[in-house]
């Protein structure tokens, strides 16, 4: 066990209530570490749990990483389940959530999986997903090769069609009315602007969720940015993310009234 007793919440707390959000400073309580590149800082998964979920909700990362989420859905009193392809970053992300808290009935499920391929959960059984993929190959995770891993695919139409695949899985898992949030980022290559976000975001919604929100996530002390801040000033340093909050709709809803929320057209 790592702690007994880690502190458990921040020392303030507000949560957010517009579509910029900025956190400075990376939380630093309970067993959040900064230490596994990639991992999105514990104030982002907290402010989607508590702004989508109700206290005894279950809670799905289907790429779990560190287990950011999963230490934060047991803090606050949600039924966290967690899968990655790396069978050491499980391991790592159980280690994580190994703490004590007052409630203690909220032990995270986390196992070997496939985002592609949830087929441990149920149709219509999530009441929230939150989850921060791979950026392409920007970053690999894990320290094997491991088949299927979308950090190790560079080809942004590859890329996203697997994204895809984890999409339609998100959707399928998740509860009519509930909401699957997603922070990506986006790139560069030769100088010029990969609009990543943008193409992952299209795949959701043909996926079939609607778009509730686009959070902007300001970036703070990036490696990437004083990696390209070091280059040639011929283009502008990329300072956000994008937070897509994705919603399924419910069964009984008449689908024209989204329609403006939803993708106009999608071309192969």
């Amino acid at each position: 066990m790592l702690s007994d007793n880690p502190p458990q919440s921040p020392p303030e707390e507000k949560l957010q209530a517009t579509t910029v959000w900025s956190f400075p400073e990376r939380g630093k309580w309970a067993t959040h570490s900064a230490k596994y590149r990639g991992n999105w800082a514990p104030q982002i998964p907290r402010n989607i749990i508590q702004l989508y979920s109700q206290e005894g909700d279950s809670v799905l990362d289907p790429m779990v990483g560190s287990g950011t989420t999963m230490i934060e859905a047991k803090l606050l009193g949600r039924k966290g389940i967690g899968f990655d392809i790396h069978p050491e970053v499980v391991e790592l992300s159980r280690k994580a959530c190994d703490f004590s808290t007052d409630n203690g009935e909220f032990q995270p499920k986390i196992e070997l999986g496939n985002a592609r391929d949830l087929k441990k959960i149920k149709d219509d059984s999530v009441d929230l997903i939150a989850t921060h993929p791979p950026y392409l190959n920007i970053v690999r995770y894990g320290e094997k090769e491991v088949d299927g891993d979308l950090s190790a695919i560079s080809n942004l139409t590859k890329f996203c069609d697997q994204i895809e695949a984890v999409a339609q899985e998100c959707f399928r898992v998740l509860k009519p009315g509930k909401y699957c949030a997603i922070l990506i980022g986006d790139t560069r290559r030769r100088r010029h602007f990969v609009p990543l976000a943008f193409n992952v975001m299209q795949r959701f919604l043909k996926a079939g969720f609607i778009l509730k929100e686009d959070v902007i996530k300001l970036q703070h002390n990036c490696t990437t940015t004083r990696y390209w801040g070091a280059q040639a000033k011929d283009f502008l340093l990329i300072m956000h993310e994008h937070l897509f909050v994705f919603r399924k709709a419910m069964f009984e809803e008449s689908q024209h009234i989204f329609s403006d929320s939803r993708i106009l057209k999608y071309h192969n």
